[in-house]
Protein backbone atom coordinates (compact mmCIF):
# COMPACT_ATOMS: atom_id res chain seq x y z
CA UNK A 1 0.00 0.00 0.00
CA UNK A 2 1.35 3.46 -0.93
CA UNK A 3 2.33 5.75 1.92
CA UNK A 4 0.35 8.96 2.39
CA UNK A 5 1.86 12.45 2.48
CA UNK A 6 1.02 12.82 6.19
CA UNK A 7 2.62 9.50 7.04
CA UNK A 8 5.65 10.44 4.94
CA UNK A 9 6.16 13.68 6.86
CA UNK A 10 5.80 11.86 10.18
CA UNK A 11 8.32 9.23 9.11
CA UNK A 12 10.78 11.92 7.97
CA UNK A 13 10.54 13.57 11.40
CA UNK A 14 11.29 10.23 13.06
CA UNK A 15 14.36 9.81 10.86
CA UNK A 16 15.61 13.28 11.78
CA UNK A 17 15.08 12.75 15.52
CA UNK A 18 16.86 9.39 15.35
CA UNK A 19 19.76 11.00 13.47
CA UNK A 20 19.99 13.77 16.06
CA UNK A 21 20.13 11.20 18.86
CA UNK A 22 22.90 9.29 17.08
CA UNK A 23 24.78 12.54 16.46
CA UNK A 24 24.64 13.30 20.19
CA UNK A 25 25.88 9.78 20.92
CA UNK A 26 28.75 10.20 18.43
CA UNK A 27 29.83 13.49 20.02
CA UNK A 28 29.66 12.09 23.54
CA UNK A 29 31.65 8.97 22.64
CA UNK A 30 34.26 10.91 20.68
CA UNK A 31 34.74 13.38 23.54
CA UNK A 32 34.93 10.63 26.16
CA UNK A 33 37.31 8.35 24.23
CA UNK A 34 39.35 11.05 22.39
CA UNK A 35 38.47 9.35 19.10
CA UNK A 36 40.37 11.19 16.36
CA UNK A 37 41.90 9.86 13.14
CA UNK A 38 44.35 12.75 12.87
CA UNK A 39 45.36 12.24 16.48
CA UNK A 40 45.83 8.53 15.86
CA UNK A 41 48.20 9.16 12.95
CA UNK A 42 50.05 11.85 14.93
CA UNK A 43 50.48 9.46 17.88
CA UNK A 44 52.20 6.91 15.63
CA UNK A 45 54.41 9.44 13.83
CA UNK A 46 55.41 11.43 16.91
CA UNK A 47 55.50 8.89 19.75
CA UNK A 48 54.99 5.43 18.26
CA UNK A 49 51.74 4.96 20.20
CA UNK A 50 49.27 2.76 18.28
CA UNK A 51 46.38 2.89 20.79
CA UNK A 52 44.16 5.28 18.85
CA UNK A 53 44.95 3.55 15.55
CA UNK A 54 43.64 0.37 17.14
CA UNK A 55 40.55 2.29 18.29
CA UNK A 56 39.98 3.49 14.73
CA UNK A 57 40.55 0.00 13.30
CA UNK A 58 38.08 -1.43 15.82
CA UNK A 59 35.45 1.14 14.79
CA UNK A 60 36.00 0.36 11.09
CA UNK A 61 35.80 -3.38 11.75
CA UNK A 62 32.53 -3.04 13.65
CA UNK A 63 31.09 -0.80 10.91
CA UNK A 64 32.11 -3.27 8.16
CA UNK A 65 30.58 -6.23 9.98
CA UNK A 66 27.38 -4.33 10.77
CA UNK A 67 26.84 -2.89 7.30
CA UNK A 68 27.52 -6.13 5.44
CA UNK A 69 25.39 -8.15 7.84
CA UNK A 70 22.47 -5.90 6.90
CA UNK A 71 23.34 -6.36 3.21
CA UNK A 72 23.34 -10.14 3.69
CA UNK A 73 19.93 -9.94 5.37
CA UNK A 74 18.57 -8.00 2.42
CA UNK A 75 17.85 -4.85 4.44
CA UNK A 76 20.14 -2.47 2.50
CA UNK A 77 22.37 -2.44 -0.60
CA UNK A 78 25.80 -0.90 -1.11
CA UNK A 79 24.63 0.14 -4.58
CA UNK A 80 22.24 2.63 -2.94
CA UNK A 81 25.15 4.62 -1.44
CA UNK A 82 27.41 7.16 -3.13
CA UNK A 83 30.43 5.00 -2.31
CA UNK A 84 29.62 2.02 -4.55
CA UNK A 85 28.75 3.87 -7.77
CA UNK A 86 30.13 2.42 -11.02
CA UNK A 87 32.32 5.48 -11.65
CA UNK A 88 35.61 5.15 -9.76
CA UNK A 89 37.05 8.68 -9.60
CA UNK A 90 40.49 7.44 -8.64
CA UNK A 91 42.42 10.70 -9.05
CA UNK A 92 39.76 12.79 -7.30
CA UNK A 93 39.71 10.35 -4.41
CA UNK A 94 43.49 10.17 -4.05
CA UNK A 95 44.20 13.89 -4.49
CA UNK A 96 41.17 15.03 -2.51
CA UNK A 97 42.09 12.65 0.29
CA UNK A 98 45.66 13.96 0.38
CA UNK A 99 44.45 17.57 0.54
CA UNK A 100 42.04 16.70 3.32
CA UNK A 101 44.70 14.80 5.27
CA UNK A 102 47.21 17.65 5.05
CA UNK A 103 44.52 20.18 5.98
CA UNK A 104 43.27 18.33 9.03
CA UNK A 105 46.76 18.39 10.55
CA UNK A 106 47.02 22.15 10.03
CA UNK A 107 43.52 22.65 11.47
CA UNK A 108 44.13 20.38 14.49
CA UNK A 109 41.52 17.82 13.49
CA UNK A 110 39.07 16.66 10.84
CA UNK A 111 35.45 17.75 10.44
CA UNK A 112 34.09 15.53 13.20
CA UNK A 113 36.91 16.51 15.58
CA UNK A 114 36.19 20.17 14.79
CA UNK A 115 32.60 19.71 16.02
CA UNK A 116 33.80 17.80 19.09
CA UNK A 117 36.27 20.61 19.89
CA UNK A 118 33.52 23.23 19.51
CA UNK A 119 31.56 21.30 22.12
CA UNK A 120 34.59 21.51 24.40
CA UNK A 121 34.77 25.30 24.10
CA UNK A 122 37.36 25.68 21.34
CA UNK A 123 36.76 28.92 19.44
CA UNK A 124 39.43 28.07 16.87
CA UNK A 125 37.33 25.09 15.85
CA UNK A 126 34.34 27.39 15.33
CA UNK A 127 36.34 29.40 12.78
CA UNK A 128 37.46 26.16 11.11
CA UNK A 129 33.83 25.04 10.91
CA UNK A 130 32.75 28.18 9.06
CA UNK A 131 35.68 28.21 6.61
CA UNK A 132 35.46 24.46 5.99
CA UNK A 133 31.72 24.73 5.32
CA UNK A 134 32.10 27.62 2.89
CA UNK A 135 34.97 25.86 1.07
CA UNK A 136 32.86 22.70 0.80
CA UNK A 137 29.96 24.67 -0.71
CA UNK A 138 32.29 26.28 -3.24
CA UNK A 139 33.66 22.87 -4.22
CA UNK A 140 30.18 21.40 -4.59
CA UNK A 141 28.55 24.22 -6.56
CA UNK A 142 30.89 27.21 -6.86
CA UNK A 143 34.15 28.28 -8.48
CA UNK A 144 36.17 25.37 -7.09
CA UNK A 145 33.51 22.97 -8.38
CA UNK A 146 34.12 24.12 -11.96
CA UNK A 147 37.83 23.46 -11.55
CA UNK A 148 37.20 20.04 -9.97
CA UNK A 149 34.81 18.89 -12.68
CA UNK A 150 37.06 20.13 -15.50
CA UNK A 151 40.22 18.47 -14.16
CA UNK A 152 40.47 15.56 -11.71
CA UNK A 153 36.90 14.31 -12.15
CA UNK A 154 37.63 13.69 -15.82
CA UNK A 155 39.89 10.75 -14.97
CA UNK A 156 37.83 7.77 -13.91
CA UNK A 157 37.32 4.07 -14.39
CA UNK A 158 33.85 2.67 -14.95
CA UNK A 159 32.97 -0.64 -13.30
CA UNK A 160 29.66 -1.74 -14.74
CA UNK A 161 28.42 -3.60 -11.65
CA UNK A 162 29.70 -1.23 -8.97
CA UNK A 163 32.91 -0.73 -7.03
CA UNK A 164 32.17 -2.44 -3.71
CA UNK A 165 34.12 -5.68 -3.16
CA UNK A 166 31.08 -7.95 -2.61
CA UNK A 167 29.57 -6.90 -5.94
CA UNK A 168 32.90 -7.33 -7.73
CA UNK A 169 33.35 -10.76 -6.11
CA UNK A 170 29.82 -11.76 -7.13
CA UNK A 171 30.90 -11.48 -10.76
CA UNK A 172 32.94 -14.65 -10.14
CA UNK A 173 29.85 -16.50 -8.91
CA UNK A 174 27.31 -16.33 -6.10
CA UNK A 175 25.13 -13.47 -4.94
CA UNK A 176 26.38 -10.07 -3.75
CA UNK A 177 24.51 -10.58 -0.46
CA UNK A 178 26.33 -13.84 0.23
CA UNK A 179 29.65 -12.32 -0.73
CA UNK A 180 28.93 -9.39 1.60
CA UNK A 181 28.37 -11.76 4.51
CA UNK A 182 31.67 -13.55 3.88
CA UNK A 183 33.84 -10.53 3.06
CA UNK A 184 32.28 -8.43 5.83
CA UNK A 185 33.04 -11.12 8.40
CA UNK A 186 36.58 -11.69 7.09
CA UNK A 187 37.71 -8.07 6.66
CA UNK A 188 35.78 -6.68 9.63
CA UNK A 189 36.74 -9.61 11.84
CA UNK A 190 40.41 -9.25 10.93
CA UNK A 191 40.37 -5.55 11.88
CA UNK A 192 38.63 -6.26 15.18
CA UNK A 193 41.08 -9.07 15.96
CA UNK A 194 44.10 -6.90 15.13
CA UNK A 195 42.77 -3.98 17.17
CA UNK A 196 42.31 -6.13 20.27
CA UNK A 197 45.40 -8.32 19.83
CA UNK A 198 47.50 -6.23 22.23
CA UNK A 199 46.67 -4.96 25.68
CA UNK A 200 46.64 -1.34 24.47
CA UNK A 201 43.75 -2.28 22.20
CA UNK A 202 41.68 -3.64 25.09
CA UNK A 203 41.69 -0.55 27.31
CA UNK A 204 38.34 0.93 28.31
CA UNK A 205 38.95 4.03 26.20
CA UNK A 206 39.73 2.04 23.05
CA UNK A 207 36.76 -0.28 23.53
CA UNK A 208 34.36 2.60 24.15
CA UNK A 209 35.60 4.54 21.14
CA UNK A 210 35.87 1.55 18.80
CA UNK A 211 32.62 -0.24 19.55
CA UNK A 212 30.76 3.00 20.24
CA UNK A 213 31.70 4.91 17.07
CA UNK A 214 31.44 1.82 14.88
CA UNK A 215 28.06 1.04 16.42
CA UNK A 216 26.52 4.46 15.77
CA UNK A 217 27.73 4.37 12.15
CA UNK A 218 25.90 1.05 11.69
CA UNK A 219 22.84 2.41 13.50
CA UNK A 220 22.64 5.41 11.16
CA UNK A 221 22.89 3.12 8.13
CA UNK A 222 19.82 1.32 9.54
CA UNK A 223 17.97 4.59 10.20
CA UNK A 224 18.62 5.83 6.67
CA UNK A 225 18.25 2.53 4.82
CA UNK A 226 15.53 0.73 6.75
CA UNK A 227 13.55 3.23 8.82
CA UNK A 228 13.80 6.00 6.22
CA UNK A 229 13.38 3.81 3.14
CA UNK A 230 10.20 4.17 1.08
CA UNK A 231 9.50 1.73 -1.76
CA UNK A 232 7.34 4.25 -3.63
CA UNK A 233 7.41 7.97 -2.89
CA UNK A 234 3.93 9.46 -3.50
CA UNK A 235 5.36 12.44 -5.41
CA UNK A 236 7.75 10.55 -7.70
CA UNK A 237 6.42 6.97 -7.53
CA UNK A 238 10.04 5.90 -7.12
CA UNK A 239 12.11 4.38 -4.33
CA UNK A 240 13.31 7.02 -1.85
CA UNK A 241 15.53 7.50 1.21
CA UNK A 242 13.98 10.20 3.35
CA UNK A 243 15.77 13.30 4.67
CA UNK A 244 19.08 12.74 2.85
CA UNK A 245 20.90 15.35 0.78
CA UNK A 246 22.02 12.84 -1.83
CA UNK A 247 18.57 11.19 -1.86
CA UNK A 248 20.48 7.96 -1.37
CA UNK A 249 21.40 5.78 1.58
CA UNK A 250 23.64 7.78 3.98
CA UNK A 251 25.54 7.51 7.25
CA UNK A 252 27.97 9.82 9.09
CA UNK A 253 30.04 12.32 7.12
CA UNK A 254 31.33 15.76 8.11
CA UNK A 255 32.30 17.87 5.11
CA UNK A 256 29.29 18.57 2.90
CA UNK A 257 26.87 18.60 5.89
CA UNK A 258 28.82 21.50 7.44
CA UNK A 259 28.27 23.44 4.23
CA UNK A 260 24.58 22.51 4.18
CA UNK A 261 24.18 23.83 7.75
CA UNK A 262 25.70 27.20 6.79
CA UNK A 263 23.54 27.33 3.68
CA UNK A 264 20.46 26.45 5.72
CA UNK A 265 21.13 29.24 8.20
CA UNK A 266 21.50 31.71 5.33
CA UNK A 267 18.32 30.65 3.50
CA UNK A 268 16.03 29.55 6.34
CA UNK A 269 13.06 31.45 4.90
CA UNK A 270 13.29 29.53 1.60
CA UNK A 271 10.40 27.06 1.84
CA UNK A 272 11.98 24.79 -0.79
CA UNK A 273 14.89 23.97 1.51
CA UNK A 274 14.53 21.12 3.96
CA UNK A 275 16.28 19.79 7.02
CA UNK A 276 18.29 16.66 6.29
CA UNK A 277 19.89 13.81 8.18
CA UNK A 278 23.42 15.13 7.65
CA UNK A 279 22.47 18.59 8.86
CA UNK A 280 21.03 17.45 12.20
CA UNK A 281 24.17 15.41 12.89
CA UNK A 282 26.19 18.64 13.14
CA UNK A 283 24.47 20.17 16.21
CA UNK A 284 24.03 16.66 17.60
CA UNK A 285 27.79 16.07 17.77
CA UNK A 286 28.37 19.47 19.38
CA UNK A 287 25.65 18.83 22.00
CA UNK A 288 27.00 15.37 22.86
CA UNK A 289 30.56 16.61 23.13
CA UNK A 290 29.57 19.61 25.25
CA UNK A 291 27.55 17.43 27.63
CA UNK A 292 30.52 15.15 28.31
CA UNK A 293 32.98 18.06 28.53
CA UNK A 294 30.80 19.90 31.04
CA UNK A 295 30.12 16.76 33.08
CA UNK A 296 33.81 15.93 33.18
CA UNK A 297 34.81 19.55 33.86
CA UNK A 298 37.08 19.60 30.82
CA UNK A 299 35.16 22.39 29.05
CA UNK A 300 37.34 25.47 28.58
CA UNK A 301 37.45 28.38 26.18
CA UNK A 302 40.40 28.38 23.82
CA UNK A 303 41.42 30.87 21.13
CA UNK A 304 44.21 31.35 18.61
CA UNK A 305 47.76 31.71 19.93
CA UNK A 306 48.88 34.12 17.23
CA UNK A 307 49.04 34.93 13.53
CA UNK A 308 50.75 31.70 12.49
CA UNK A 309 48.28 29.57 14.44
CA UNK A 310 45.39 31.45 12.81
CA UNK A 311 46.87 31.07 9.32
CA UNK A 312 47.46 27.33 9.77
CA UNK A 313 43.85 26.74 10.83
CA UNK A 314 42.43 28.85 7.99
CA UNK A 315 44.52 27.11 5.33
CA UNK A 316 43.76 23.73 6.86
CA UNK A 317 40.03 24.43 6.84
CA UNK A 318 40.10 25.39 3.14
CA UNK A 319 42.08 22.26 2.25
CA UNK A 320 39.60 20.10 4.17
CA UNK A 321 36.60 21.69 2.47
CA UNK A 322 38.05 21.36 -1.03
CA UNK A 323 39.67 17.97 -0.43
CA UNK A 324 36.73 16.45 1.41
CA UNK A 325 34.25 17.21 -1.36
CA UNK A 326 36.70 16.12 -4.06
CA UNK A 327 37.29 12.82 -2.23
CA UNK A 328 33.55 12.35 -1.54
CA UNK A 329 34.13 12.28 2.20
CA UNK A 330 36.38 12.73 5.20
CA UNK A 331 37.99 10.50 7.82
CA UNK A 332 34.46 9.57 8.90
CA UNK A 333 32.58 9.82 5.59
CA UNK A 334 35.13 7.72 3.71
CA UNK A 335 37.12 6.30 6.64
CA UNK A 336 34.14 4.77 8.45
CA UNK A 337 30.93 5.01 6.42
CA UNK A 338 32.68 4.46 3.08
CA UNK A 339 34.97 1.66 4.24
CA UNK A 340 32.02 -0.12 5.83
CA UNK A 341 30.65 -0.67 2.29
CA UNK A 342 34.00 -2.19 1.23
CA UNK A 343 34.19 0.31 -1.62
CA UNK A 344 37.40 0.46 -3.66
CA UNK A 345 37.08 4.25 -3.82
CA UNK A 346 36.98 4.49 -0.04
CA UNK A 347 40.24 2.56 0.28
CA UNK A 348 41.85 4.96 -2.21
CA UNK A 349 40.49 8.04 -0.39
CA UNK A 350 41.63 6.80 3.02
CA UNK A 351 45.10 6.02 1.66
CA UNK A 352 45.24 9.60 0.37
CA UNK A 353 44.12 11.00 3.72
CA UNK A 354 46.76 9.03 5.63
CA UNK A 355 49.48 10.05 3.15
CA UNK A 356 48.46 13.71 3.34
CA UNK A 357 48.39 13.68 7.15
CA UNK A 358 51.76 11.93 7.35
CA UNK A 359 53.23 14.52 4.96
CA UNK A 360 51.87 17.41 7.03
CA UNK A 361 53.20 15.93 10.27
CA UNK A 362 56.66 15.39 8.77
CA UNK A 363 56.57 18.97 7.41
CA UNK A 364 55.78 20.28 10.90
CA UNK A 365 58.66 18.31 12.38
CA UNK A 366 60.99 19.66 9.66
CA UNK A 367 59.94 23.21 10.44
CA UNK A 368 60.53 22.75 14.16
CA UNK A 369 63.95 21.23 13.57
CA UNK A 370 64.85 24.04 11.17
CA UNK A 371 63.77 26.67 13.70
CA UNK A 372 65.74 24.97 16.49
Amino acid sequence: MAITEAALRALEQQVLWAALALGIAFGAIAQRSHFCTMGAIADVVNTGDWSRVRMWALAVGVAIIGFNTMVALGWIRAADTIYAAPALLWLSLALGGALFGFGMVLASGCGSKTLVRIGGGNLKALVVFVVLGLSALATMRGATALLRVATVDQLQWTLSAGQDLPTLAAALGGSAARRAAVLGALVGGALVAWAMARREGRSAEVLIGGFGIGGVVVALWWVSGVMGHVDEHPATLEEAFLATNSRRLESFSFVAPLGYVIEGLMYTSDASRRLTLGMVLVPGVVIGSAAVALAGRSFRWEGFRGVEDTANHLVGAVLMGVGGVTALGCTVGQGLSGLSTLSLGSFIAVAGIVAGAWGALRWQVWRLERTA
